[in-house]
């Protein structure tokens, strides 16, 4: 089994962005801990991020026959991007959402989620482990668990 991770915007600046609401772990430091959770469950992934629209959509194109689960941070293109949620719904790869922070406690235009709807579900508010869980969450939407 295989999957993808997408992050999106600004991700690429965790450690240093707003701590009081990402902390200070990195976005290696992430990669980091689901390479060792995944090892142990023997799946792969691929880690990817982009600050650009335009390139998450074409790897969630491409990840049709290559992935059997994608996990995506869409990060602020989560509450915007129709053309991330077009994406997901054709090419029918199962897609987990997740967040770092509470995004339902936060701002009220974080409550909504475009993406949410066509996605088989969310883990949002753990932190890092945010990421972790989804290796979890992807083993179980594959029936591999």
């Amino acid at each position: 089994m295989k999957i993808l991770f997408l992050n999106g915007p600004n991700l690429n600046l965790l450690g240093q962005r707003e701590p009081a609401v990402y902390g200070h772990t990195t976005l290696a430091d992430i990669e980091a801990m689901v390479r060792e959770r995944s090892t142990k469950l023997g799946v792969g992934i691929e880690f990817r991020q982009s600050n650009l629209e335009g390139e998450l959509v074409n790897w969630i194109q491409d990840a049709k026959g290559k992935f059997e689960v994608i996990v995506i941070n869409a990060a602020g293109y989560t509450h915007t991007s129709v053309v991330l949620r077009d994406a997901i719904v054709a090419v029918g790869v199962p897609t987990i959402e997740i967040h770092i922070s509470n995004v339902h406690a936060r701002e009220e235009f974080r409550h909504v989620s475009l993406i949410a709807p066509v996605c088989r579900g969310q883990i949002v508010g753990f932190g890092a482990n945010s990421y972790v869980l989804a290796v979890e969450a992807a083993v179980i939407v594959n029936g591999s668990k």
